[in-house]
């Protein structure tokens, strides 16, 4: 994710360190999320390159999965417990996922 992202109103941002085990399992359920849809869903951060961001955006711990909408950050999710669960966080903040089309 550039600097330039992070000026959208609007994303869904996965934030991560690289030797985070947790962060690893996270990153595979949101991989897995992505493939089913076959389109890119989350912006990735490394926690370690961007301190101002976390300490800006008050980010606890990785992971993180931090919504934005409207240029406010919605919620922060730290415990990705499974993919249904994060599926309910999608229905809310990307319901365009769920849409059929004709």
């Amino acid at each position: 994710m550039s600097d330039n992202d992070f000026q959208n109103d609007h994303y869904i941002l996965y934030i991560y360190t690289p030797l985070c085990g947790t962060c690893a399992l996270a990153r595979s359920m949101l991989e897995k999320i992505e493939s089913v849809h076959q389109e890119h869903i989350f912006y990735e951060m490394n926690a370690s390159l961007h301190p101002e961001f976390m300490q800006g955006y008050k980010v606890e711990s990785v992971p993180c999965l931090l919504f934005k909408q409207d240029n406010k950050v919605k919620e922060k999710v730290y415990a990705f417990h499974s993919i249904p669960n994060i599926y309910s966080y999608l229905m809310q903040y990307k319901p365009d996922l769920f849409s059929v089309s004709d």
